[in-house]
């Protein structure tokens, strides 16, 4: 046994079955079913239970596979060490941010970031699902969830509370909404999860009914919808960051709800990668330039 061997058994089980391995390897599927049999007989033991769509490592495989992870991981980190002695950082980071909280607040950064080490690449892709870092096709992702995936480590940038604010003309047409209550009198512009979570909140304003609220506009763009809420076409439920500026140069008007009423739509946002991926110096440094800036005063 040797490391090779222990990498395809790692390459093997993170794919999830052997002909998504064998992809990853580039090589043909039974060529990874030969290298794993041989594998196997080397050792005595069945390492994989195997279905016709996935694989199962048994005790021993899950042993092995720790071990070789560990291994295949301090010899990136040698080699790296090695190629990058005297250098500046350097590499290529390829990591997904979502489309609102993304282009708002982290492509200031991200671009600082650029600035301070010039001989780093990033592949920054603007999209809010999650598949793209399960594939592997992305080193690390940012998201704004309730709770992050129990299978992904996840770093806490801080939370994202909710604004219910209007343009002052649409205040001076329908009124000044004072509560949760309130929203089904005028036209609503939120995204379809917050509209659906209004709409359950009844009971939070002593009604056994949903709030008939009436959205005029929901979307999963978060930049459509404040075009929408600073042009006075609805009262705005959406991210705090997303009005924060708006709010300070009084474009728009914060309604006066009571404290706390919207806490039910909090979230937070997280830095998330898969806990067996070696992360490069250039990764870890990012990763740790993206949560300082999170932290520091005034960040969105």
């Amino acid at each position: 046994m040797n490391l090779a061997t222990l990498s395809l058994l790692v390459d093997i089980i993170e794919a999830g079955n052997l002909s998504k391995a064998a992809v990853r390897l580039d090589v043909s599927r039974s060529s990874v079913s030969q290298r794993l049999n041989q594998l196997e007989r080397d050792v005595g033991q069945q390492l994989l239970r195997r279905t016709t769509r996935q694989i199962e490592p048994t005790e021993l495989g899950w042993k092995l596979y720790e071990h070789g992870r560990a291994m295949r991981q301090e010899l990136q980190a040698a080699s790296e060490s090695v190629s990058s002695l005297g250098q500046s950082l350097q590499g290529t980071v390829r990591l997904s941010v979502p489309s609102g909280y993304g282009q708002l607040a982290m492509s200031a950064w991200l671009t600082e970031f650029m600035q301070r080490y010039p001989d780093v690449t990033l592949e920054v892709v603007f999209d809010n699902d999650i598949e793209d870092l399960l594939e592997g096709e992305v080193d690390f992702a940012m998201r704004v969830m309730t709770e992050p995936p129990p299978n992904l480590v996840a770093r806490n940038m801080g939370p994202v509370h909710y604004e219910a604010c209007a343009a002052p003309a649409l205040v001076a047409k329908y009124g000044m909404p004072r509560s949760l209550a309130d929203l089904h009198q005028v036209p609503l512009i939120t995204s379809n999860l917050t509209g659906q979570k209004l709409r359950l909140a009844g009971h939070r304003v002593g009604r056994s009914a949903e709030l008939r609220i009436k959205p005029r506009l929901m979307s999963a763009n978060f930049y459509f919808l404040r075009d929408a809420i600073l042009q006075g076409l609805g009262v705005g439920v959406v991210p705090d960051y997303m009005v924060r500026e708006p709010l300070q140069r009084g474009e728009l008007v914060r309604l006066p709800f009571a404290a706390g009423s919207l806490d039910f739509l909090s979230k937070n946002k997280y830095l998330l990668y898969m806990p067996t991926r070696y992360q490069t110096r250039a990764i870890a440094t990012l990763i740790d330039f993206l949560l300082e800036k999170a932290g520091a005063p005034g960040a969105a």
